[in-house]
């Protein structure tokens, strides 16, 4: 009997030996594949501007992003007749500008088209499919340029990460297919409904009141955390009705079990099979933790603060939208709230996971995972959208930000400078305007009345007036007739100071002009000169506008400054190249 026992004792440490090995083999795989990971992922965030697609496959490596946001530019606004109408004829590109969303089928659109169709799989019989159905229009312009993007968005993902498209409710059907097709439909984890505005009057339809966010994910093992928002009041009203001597409100729960599960047994008089041994009902009651109803019935007291709140639905109506007086808000028109961002990087990422957002527009998605201690990877292909982004970050988090984050593609020299002027103009001025804290006065191309950026200070503090810098870009030749021009752009817009920045160093009669307008004399007693010329070579060295001092700057709409979550984790290094 003794070797019996002894041989069981035996056969019982062998197993928990091995169990204990297979523990530690299992933590040693993951802590291989952590490190892969790890090394995968960006040793810094970056910030970088061009074509998200090409960007994607020159610099984004295989699996080392942990979560995808994104919220591609659609001309929600256009009609259905517009949408799907045929489209002949070639245009130069179907390119992406900021604050305009504008898809249409063109010659750039037909190359995407074939190269996706040509790569064989599901997503190219998905889009011959589109084409069958559609026809050569702006809608499968659309599917075109998205399909080659979420491929690579796909690629770049982690085994346990996840995307979020967010989308208009005019292509979003289309774009769930697109996605079963690249992502499979076994790993649609959801499609949710955010209501983003009040009730629209229509007389003729629904009110468009709400947008879509589909959410997809690489495999069965994405991250997950649980998600809880706060109960409404009408079910606080209905279930918490009850409140203790100090004002805790509670609802009451049953303390009876199932029959032939739970064990039967008589406590206070009452046979019941309790959820709870005897003893522990004991301690309940004695704890204040027990409910007696008016027949004197037990019932267990649930806490309303000790809730964590309602699991989140596939609704979303309690995320506010960005409106006119939100203090966020930063007069982008498509951008979002961060409450939005927030509930889906803390979803679907933890802290130190790397978070990539291929439209990162005016930055929300990369100023939350910035605050929630997350590596990040923002896109856009405007220097406009760059120079936004820049200055947020630099509102929110101080200039402790600047180096923990890169920029790529930028020019850095002034050969780089004349190639961006020389392809696009437009570009040159945004970026330049950038360099200097100003900001664009058109949104759109058109006449600019011989204004291209403006910068507000405020140099009295008696009359708090607001006072403005002129700024005029030129990204060719300059002569003496442009600093004329801008000399008569400040004196009617009644102006302090006038900037015109070129590439070009400027003439003797250039600098003789700007010279005769004098000087602005400043409440301080400080003197500026009025008119003042800078090159890009100035600029690159540093060299500023000469200015007022002023403690408050309002070019760009102020972001709030963050509060952020203090980590052991060293600042992640700015590395060069």
């Amino acid at each position: 009997m003794t070797n019996t026992n002894n041989a069981k004792k035996m056969n019982k440490a062998v197993k928990a030996v091995k169990a204990v090995k297979a523990v530690k083999a299992v933590k040693a795989v993951k802590a291989v594949k952590a490190v892969k990971r790890n090394k995968k992922r960006p040793k810094r965030n970056i910030l970088y501007y061009g074509d998200n697609l090409d960007i994607l496959r020159r610099y984004v490596k295989d699996e080392s992003v942990d979560l995808v946001y994104l919220d591609p530019p659609f001309n929600s606004n256009a009609t259905y007749n517009v949408l799907f109408a045929e489209q002949n004829g070639s245009r130069a590109g179907a390119q992406i500008k900021a604050f305009g969303d504008t898809w249409r089928w063109d010659q750039a659109a037909a190359a995407a088209f074939q190269e996706v169709v040509e790569a064989g799989g599901a997503a190219s019989r998905a889009m011959q499919a589109f084409r069958t159905f559609l026809g050569d229009s702006n809608m499968l312009a659309y599917l075109a340029m998205m399909a080659p993007r979420l491929i690579e968005l796909r690629r770049v993902l982690n085994p346990t990460g996840s995307i979020y498209l967010h989308c208009d409710p005019t292509a979003s059907h289309y774009l769930k297919m697109l996605m079963d097709a690249i992502f499979e439909p076994r790993n649609f984890k959801g499609e949710i409904i955010w209501k983003c505005t009040s009730a629209h009057s229509n007389a003729k339809r629904l009110g468009k009141v709400h947008q879509t966010i589909l959410l997809y994910a690489k495999s069965k093992r994405c991250i997950w955390n649980p998600l809880y928002v706060p109960y409404d009041q009408a079910y606080i009203d209905t279930y918490y009705r009850y409140r203790d001597e100090d004002g805790r409100r509670f609802m009451s729960s049953d303390l009876v079990g199932h029959k032939g599960v739970n064990a039967e047994y008589k406590w206070r008089g009452i046979v019941r099979p309790w959820r709870y041994p005897k003893h522990r009902l004991e301690e309940l009651d004695a704890e204040g933790r027990i409910f007696w109803t008016r027949n004197q019935f037990p019932r267990y007291k649930r806490y309303l603060d000790e809730m964590r709140g309602m699991p989140a639905q596939s609704v979303w109506a309690d995320v506010l939208p960005v409106v006119s007086w939100s203090r966020e808000r930063l007069g982008y028109p498509t951008q979002k709230p961060e409450a939005l961002l927030e509930r889906i990087i803390k979803a679907s990422s933890n802290e130190r996971d790397t978070v990539l957002d291929p439209f990162c527009g005016c930055g929300t998605t990369i100023a939350v995972a910035q605050r929630l201690n997350r590596r990040w990877i923002g896109i856009d292909i405007t220097h406009l959208a760059i120079g936004l982004i820049k200055h947020r970050l630099q509102d929110t988090f101080a200039s402790k930000v600047a180096s923990r984050y890169q920029v790529v593609g930028e020019p850095e020299d002034l050969a780089s400078a004349e190639v961006l002027a020389a392809d696009d103009p437009y570009q040159f001025q945004w970026w330049a305007l950038g360099l200097v804290g100003a900001r664009s006065v058109e949104q759109k191309k058109g006449a600019d009345k011989g204004i291209d950026g403006r910068l507000y200070f405020h140099d009295d503090s008696e009359t708090a007036k607001t006072k403005q810098i002129i700024f005029s870009v030129k990204a060719g030749k300059v002569t003496v007739s442009h600093v004329r021009d801008l000399r008569g752009v400040v004196e009617r817009e009644n102006a302090a100071i006038g900037g015109l920045i070129c590439i070009h160093k400027p003439t003797k009669a250039m600098k003789a002009e700007a010279a005769s307008a004098g000087f602005y004399d400043s409440p301080w007693g400080t003197r500026h000169p009025r008119l003042q010329i800078l090159t890009i070579t100035d600029l690159f060295a540093s060299k500023r506008l000469d200015m007022p001092l002023s403690r408050d700057l309002r070019t760009f709409k102020k972001a709030p400054r963050a509060k952020v979550k203090k980590t052991k984790e060293p600042p992640l290094p700015l590395q060069q190249g």
